[in-house]
């Protein structure tokens, strides 16, 4: 009977114990749902800290991988970098998930969103980290403008090194889109340090800002030299220039700075420059982003055949 008794009891643990593991094995792939009415996460992306060291500032980056990467180790992916990725970041991420529904139309991305500096309101980050000059607008004259450079040199020695030294990216295939005040930074850092990026998207450009200085940059640009090698794509809203429609909510005529900027850029007969611009019709400048993003994307990353 001890002898029975004790197998008895042996046993019974053995159940217990195997019942406890399959409990922990299921929390552990099973966690708990979050309580009613929490927040909705972007199931799938991550969010980083990526400081400057210069200005002491920290910045969010965001991180979004391709459904492949997993399953394809040995795979280096090409990188588009978006500006405000408050708003852009999950608007492209969904565009690229559902464009590819039916097939390949664009090749896999790690998508990468630059956020804006933690503590500040995205009015004051984009004002400040998004302009070449000091001479922002009337309207705008109590934020800070001007500190383009500075971010660019935070995007080229911390954004990008720390995406490429964490994840499988491919360091020749960087992308960068930017709309508005974020197309403007595009340029500039396409003026001054073009082989940061492979392709650049200017969406919307703020050609205007400080009396077209960035025509000033292309100028000198073009002076000191002789190729500009890039993959550019430019797109604008119909409504984007003044005029008597509620949707011309514009004073200047942002549809001819894009083009001028096309045809500026294609007479200098740079060898390694392809770029296209698109001007949407019945878009303005805050309707036009999903559709902009949407060409621009299959424009310069279009699945390989």
């Amino acid at each position: 009977m001890k002898t029975f008794g004790l197998a008895f009891v042996l046993m019974a643990a053995i159940v217990v114990s195997a019942c406890t593991d399959r409990a922990d094995a299921q929390s552990a792939q099973a966690p708990a749902a979050p309580p009613e009415g929490s927040p909705y996460v972007l199931k799938g992306t991550q969010v980083w800290t990526v400081p400057d060291p210069t200005s002491g500032r920290d910045y969010e980056v965001f991180v979004s991988l391709p459904a492949s990467y997993e399953n394809n180790p040995q795979r280096r992916y090409p990188v588009l970098y978006v500006t405000d990725a408050d708003y852009a970041f999950p608007i492209i991420r969904q565009i690229a998930r559902r464009v590819n529904l039916e097939g390949p139309v664009l090749e896999e991305f790690i998508l990468v969103g630059l956020s804006y500096s933690r503590g500040d309101s995205g009015v004051v980050s984009r004002n400040r980290d998004y302009t070449p000059t000091p001479n922002g607008p009337r309207t705008a004259s109590t934020y800070l403008h001007g500190q383009g450079a500075a971010y660019q040199t935070y995007i080229k020695t911390q954004a990008v090194p720390f995406i490429e030294g964490r994840f499988r990216a491919d360091p020749v295939r960087r992308v960068l889109l930017g709309h508005s005040y974020g197309g403007l930074l595009g340029a500039q850092i396409l003026f001054t340090e073009p082989r940061l990026f492979q392709a650049y998207v200017l969406g919307s450009p703020s050609f205007w800002f400080d009396k077209r200085y960035i025509m000033t940059l292309e100028a000198d640009y073009a002076r000191r030299r002789r190729d500009l090698p890039a993959n550019v794509y430019m797109y604008i809203g119909a409504y984007e220039v003044p005029g008597s429609s509620p949707r011309n909510t514009t004073d200047t005529d942002m549809v001819g700075d894009v083009l001028t900027m096309e045809r500026t850029l294609k007479s200098r007969g740079y060898p390694s420059l392809n770029i296209q611009s698109a001007v949407l019709e019945d878009e303005d400048h805050l309707t036009v982003a999903p559709v902009g993003f949407t060409r621009a994307l299959m424009a310069v990353l279009p699945a390989q055949r």
